[in-house]
């Protein structure tokens, strides 16, 4: 790993999967990060947006606030169904280079992807839905779920 990263960490007390995510990201100054890896659980964060993050004390890795600017990257998050091979899935994750997108690996079957800021979303979704359809993957996209927050949103109470 590059020398000059560090982590920066975002409290997610909401989510359905965990309770907080860290992330690589490069020190810009003034607090200001630049995140170097694909959220695997934070919603309205991406690669390569620059945030804004503090420590609360010195032990403690700084927390993202804010995003300060914007990368134009879009992130999708893919679970392919129990049945689906490890080649399969990587073949099915390949299909998508030519349109702009990488992937990280979270889990066996749970999987980030990066769409570039040149990547068309509409275009990708279309070929994840013709995956879902066919009964080998799910997908979630990584909007805000609650504004100005990185979290899911709270379950209601009933």
């Amino acid at each position: 790993m590059d020398d000059a990263l560090t982590k920066v960490h975002v409290d997610l007390p909401n989510h359905w999967a965990t309770g907080g995510e860290s992330l690589w990201a490069r020190p810009m100054g003034d607090d200001r990060y630049a995140i170097e890896n694909i959220p695997f659980y934070a919603y309205d964060l991406n690669y390569g947006d620059i945030v804004e993050a503090r420590a609360a004390a010195p032990e403690f890795k700084p927390s993202v606030l804010r995003v300060v600017e914007r990368s134009g990257h879009r992130t999708i998050r893919v679970f392919f169904q129990d049945s689906v091979t490890e080649e399969e899935r990587t073949r099915h994750l390949r299909s998508l280079d030519d349109m702009h997108v990488t992937f990280e690996r979270c889990k066996e079957r749970y999987y980030a992807l990066d769409l570039a800021p040149e990547a068309s979303i509409d275009a990708v979704r279309d070929r994840l839905d013709e995956f879902a359809a066919a009964g080998v993957l799910e997908y979630e996209t990584c909007e805000a779920r609650v504004d100005g927050s990185f979290d899911d949103a709270p379950e209601e109470k009933a």
